[in-house]
């Protein structure tokens, strides 16, 4: 029996440090592997050892297998656990491990090919009796040929990267004439993800419930699952809220689900974590014969801790021990489900702005504490949220004797969580928490595209109460002599606001909030603090009558980030020196949504376009975001190429409205 002493972590962020905590608290050094760009990260901070890597891009650090094999031999690693993503799931990768004399904490690299393409892995599971989703899964490719087979299948169909992950590669197509700029979207996503274009077509469940088996197995014959997962709640094909146990999971379908799954990963030989990921038809509640095999994934998951919660297992804890070759400490009939767990991804995106990421300095981070509560962070206040990688910023996972009791832990957690400076869904999550309809049990994979206004997730009305926290934070700052209360006396030579000898003083000052241009009317009442109205072209957006707010003001520089409500907003004083433009683009001018790469440019200078074209795409953090026309017009310049990285607020297109 051979047991780890030194493990390098090929990975990043979240899992990197819960990795490494696992492993100190079992006595195992670790050595981190980073980036350019992270190298003063969290993980780095907290390892033993660290070997930078490469530059920030992911295919030139963390995707490179050399250099991270390179890395364990010279640290005198005696083992690699690649977390999730990046090579998590490569065999190649795993195989190089192996012949290196090294230890992978992970499947063999047999388990992955056979499970790690979509469509060979389904024929696979098929012939060991468990149940596929109708569609196709074969070796043609071509454009034409997949679109008849999206026909024969029936519409709406699931385009999926043979190769994919994490939503990934996945795109769903209602018509016909959707169906070719879907492909290659897809097609484009899987070349720059896994480095594999090849998809298959699925048949699309109207009322999908996402359910995944969490199973372990050691290399001396032992195989259990450790119950089930239920990961509906998604956006973009990605995972929101993961919970265990499954609401309303009757026991004959949890054995169902768990033979199955048990079943799938033995027919692979398969060793160590893994999760086979079923989808079922909700529509008529769960049933022994209504769900299906849609993949496996032979890693960790991102929500392993509400199987962690639910059993009281480390599931960390377990992969060392059996890459270390011992066995599973337990039999099926020693494990029990206790009480109910549920977990939110906070990742650093505006709901308000179709979830585009964003970037940024974390200048304020705090989380509650609380019973049943853990949090998994992946970074500290002070650190980067970069555009290279995963947006996320920590898992929050609540513990309860019931559902209720844990959804209600989670959404008070996500209210009290403090993000300043880049935004975050954690207003969108809580809000997610306390829905009735998931509550209540009424709700599939397609829950949140339904409910994105109940929800907050579209364009929301200024917070008055918050800008004037703001506003007042600021002149706060540039006036400190005048941070006295209501009432009382103040030394008028000190302050540099509008002093006249009688009568209030007054001044008005432009003031941009979340971008947008204001007029702020400041009074100073003689003997009193400071009085605000602020207002915009159209109406009074809040007065002095309503300037107190419970909120959390972070002034940095000359911009206060104001968070109330589990919502930020941005205030800050506008510079004259830049006219009009301060605040956003002209119709016409087509910028940047985010920080972010540029993998398609759809027009050249002098096409006509329509309103709502897609023009170009930038991707970011993994994803794709398209860029429509704001008008009909004529596109007058371009100024962005494929390939290019361009900064968040960079002018891409100029188009010339025929309006003009």
């Amino acid at each position: 029996m051979v047991m780890i002493k030194s493990l390098l972590i090929a990975n990043r962020g979240e899992i990197a440090c819960r990795i490494i905590r696992t492993a100190r608290a079992m006595g195992i050094r670790t050595v981190a592997v980073c980036s350019q760009a992270d190298r003063k990260a969290l993980f780095v901070r907290m390892a033993d050892q660290v070997v930078e890597i490469g530059p920030s891009p992911a295919r030139e650090s963390y995707l490179c297998a050399d250099k991270i094999i390179a890395a364990a031999l010279s640290s005198g690693a005696d083992a690699i656990h690649p977390g999730y993503g990046f090579l998590s799931e490569n065999a190649d990768f795993a195989e190089a491990v192996v012949k290196a004399g090294l230890i992978f904490v992970g499947p063999p690299a047999a388990s992955i090919r056979a499970m790690g393409l979509k469509d060979a892995a389904k024929a696979l599971v098929e012939q060991a009796g468990v149940p596929v989703v109708p569609g196709y899964h074969g070796a043609e490719q071509g454009a034409d040929f997949l679109a008849a087979q999206a026909g024969l299948i029936g519409y709406p169909v699931l385009i999926k990267a043979v190769a994919g992950g994490g939503g990934k590669g996945m795109r769903k197509v209602d018509a016909p004439q959707d169906f070719a700029a879907a492909l290659a979207s897809a097609q484009r996503e899987g070349q720059a993800s896994f480095g594999d274009p090849r998809v298959l077509i699925e048949r699309y469940i109207q009322s999908p419930r996402h359910i995944e088996i969490q199973i372990f197995a050691d290399r001396h014959g032992n195989c259990v699952h450790l119950f089930e997962r239920d990961c509906s709640l998604q956006r973009r094909h990605q995972k929101v809220i993961e919970e265990a146990p499954a609401p309303d999971m009757p026991q004959a379908v949890r054995e169902a689900m768990g033979k199955a799954a048990v079943e799938a990963a033995k027919a692979v030989g398969y060793v160590g974590a893994g999760t086979i990921e079923f989808i079922a038809d909700g529509a008529n509640g769960l049933t022994p014969d209504g769900f299906f095999f849609m993949e496996m994934n032979t890693r960790l998951q991102v929500e392993h801790p509400v199987t962690e919660l639910i059993t009281g297992l480390d599931l960390v804890a377990l992969q060392l021990q059996v890459a270390s070759n011992e066995p599973l400490p337990f039999r099926q009939s020693d494990l029990a489900i206790h009480g109910h767990a549920v977990e939110a991804r906070l990742y650093a995106e505006d709901p308000e702005r179709g979830f585009l990421p964003s970037t940024g300095h974390l200048y304020h981070l705090a989380f509650p504490e609380g019973e049943g509560l853990r949090i998994d962070a992946g970074v500290e206040q002070g650190d980067e949220v970069t555009p290279y990688y995963d947006p996320m910023i920590a898992k929050l996972i609540a513990y309860g004797p019931d559902r209720a009791t844990a959804l209600d832990r989670l959404a008070k957690a996500l209210e009290d969580t403090r993000v300043a400076g880049p935004r975050c869904n954690a207003r969108f999550l809580a809000t997610l928490c306390r829905s009735p309809g998931f509550r209540q049990g009424h709700f599939d994979t397609g829950f949140i595209d339904a409910h994105l206004d109940a929800l907050g997730a579209v364009a929301q009305p200024v917070d008055g109460l918050a800008a004037l926290a703001g506003l007042k934070a600021l002149l706060d700052a540039e006036n400190p002599a005048s941070r006295v209360p209501v009432h009382a006396p103040s030394d008028p030579w000190s302050i540099c606001d509008a002093f006249q000898a009688s009568g209030p003083r007054r001044l008005h000052r432009q003031v941009l909030v979340d971008g947008e241009p204001f007029k702020a009317e400041l009074v100073w009442p003689q003997g009193a603090g400071v009085e605000i109205t602020l207002s915009d072209e159209q109406a009074v957006l809040a007065g002095p009558a309503s300037g107190k707010a419970e909120a959390h003001v972070t002034v940095v520089g000359d911009k206060a980030y104001v968070l109330r409500d589990a919502r930020q907003t941005l205030v800050a004083f506008a510079d004259p020196s830049k006219g009009g433009d301060e605040h956003g683009a002209a119709d016409g001018r087509i910028k940047a949504p985010m920080h972010g790469k540029v993998v398609a440019v759809m027009v050249a200078v002098g096409d006509s376009v329509a309103r709502g074209q897609r023009l170009a795409v930038v991707e970011a953090m993994k994803m794709e975001h398209g860029l429509a026309a704001p008008c009909d017009g004529t596109v007058a310049a371009v100024h962005a190429t494929v390939g290019q990285q361009i900064a968040e607020g960079s002018v891409m297109i100029e188009i010339e409205s025929q309006a003009d």
